[in-house]
């Protein structure tokens, strides 16, 4: 099958992997619009929820924090939260399809890279779409966090333990994936030595398809 430019950028990443900052030099070199949050949401918008319901079923941990005060300052929270809501709450699977279906709408736009939220299994295999995979040595991603946040090597190994175990948690439950593997993105990234703007430089070429002869 012949390569052609995609639309659709996904970056998956591991904790301390530099996907984010991946994916916001790509945006910037193809020209596209960067989503990362904002499929929280565009997700809250949709299900008529509270984006920290969202965010509490779509990841259960520290990274959404304060999710809900950047929703606040963005003007966007007494938007959502004042939205009609059944007394006990969506079901957990009603909510994981309002993400998915904000990834699905958020993809359609086109011209747009969408780090983190599994969008590489939302998409599937929509030929728009370049499915990349972020990631690293746990050593290596262990250093770097410890580094960022300025705690202690052993605090940034069990923090990447349960971002990883919640990311093996995710999958599972939003799409049944028993074990993540390689074949189910187009590109995998390894930033042990391959600097961020390496690994972007590699994405955009990806993306924008075969030089014309």
């Amino acid at each position: 099958m012949a390569c052609v430019p995609r639309s659709v950028v996904c970056i998956a990443r591991s904790t301390g992997a530099g996907g984010e900052e991946v994916g916001r030099l790509v945006a910037d070199r193809l020209g596209f619009l960067y989503v990362d949050e904002e499929v929280i949401s565009r997700a809250a918008a949709l299900g008529g929820v509270a984006p920290e319901t969202v965010a509490g079923e779509e990841q259960r941990k520290r990274m959404f924090a304060g999710l809900f005060e950047h929703l606040a300052d963005a003007g966007t929270a007494t938007m959502l939260t004042g939205a009609h809501v059944p007394a006990d709450g969506p079901s957990s699977e009603a909510v994981r399809s309002f993400i998915r279906d904000a990834v699905h709408e958020v993809a359609a736009r086109g011209k747009v890279v969408i780090v983190a939220h599994a969008a590489s299994y939302a998409v599937g295999g929509d030929p728009a779409a370049l499915r990349v995979l972020v990631t690293a040595s746990r050593e290596t991603r262990a250093r770097r966090l410890a580094a960022a946040e300025g705690s202690s090597d052993a605090d940034a190994a069990k923090e990447i333990k349960r971002d990883d175990a919640g990311r093996v948690d995710y999958l599972k439950r939003f799409y049944g994936v028993g074990e993540e593997l390689p074949v189910h993105y187009d590109l995998v990234i390894n930033t042990d030595t391959l600097s961020t703007g390496q690994a972007a430089e590699l994405i955009v070429q990806a993306a924008a398809g075969p030089a014309a002869a």
